[in-house]
């Protein structure tokens, strides 16, 4: 990890919100998973979920590509795939400068 940066991981976020919420880690657990699995059912149906000044959370196609066995060096091709993507909000884009 760099000098200055913090890391943070899902208990970290549930323990930072129960605190600052007054609610049991729990209850923020059981909400937190609620907010993820509607974002991953919404993507999986190729909805987008906006939050607006946080980001906005959808899927972009990735193309096929041709790419480089680094074991062997020869070529492979990379079908084309949906992936998930998060575009920040002008709120998120500024809280960050």
């Amino acid at each position: 990890m760099q000098e200055g940066l913090f890391e943070m991981n899902k208990q970290d976020l549930i323990s930072n919100i129960a605190k600052k919420s007054g609610l049991s880690k729990k209850d923020v657990e059981t909400v937190l998973n609620g907010f993820l699995g509607e974002v991953e059912t919404a993507l999986s149906s190729g909805e987008k979920v906006q939050l607006i000044g946080f980001g906005t959370f959808e899927t972009r196609q990735r193309a096929s590509r041709t790419a480089r066995n680094p074991q062997t060096g020869k070529p492979i091709t990379i079908p084309e795939s949906k992936v998930p993507a998060f575009k920040a909000g002008n709120k998120l884009k500024e809280a960050v400068k």
